[in-house]
């Protein structure tokens, strides 16, 4: 997967992050510390970790990913990246 979504609410800028979701790579998601959840309510799972955005995205540069493209979405902070 060269691509991957991660994302944190406004108000917890310092984590937890989302990292990605039931069809993310479970190698990936091992690597990144993520663990896979499913908020009450929802009917899909999502992995996330509790570091800030900024550390996973140091992570993820480490590991070949560039971001390309932020954006905020009501109370929610979105990045792009991209592996080549």
């Amino acid at each position: 997967m060269p691509y991957i979504l991660i994302s944190t609410q406004i108000r917890m800028e310092i984590g937890p992050t989302i990292v990605g979701d039931e069809s993310s790579d479970p190698a990936l998601m091992e690597q990144l510390g993520a663990s896979r959840r499913t908020v009450l309510g929802n009917n899909f799972s999502e992995y996330y970790v509790n570091e800030p955005p900024r550390v996973t995205l140091n992570k993820l540069e480490n590991l070949g990913y560039r971001v390309i493209s932020m954006t905020g979405v009501g109370q929610t902070l979105v990045w792009c990246l991209h592996k080549q």
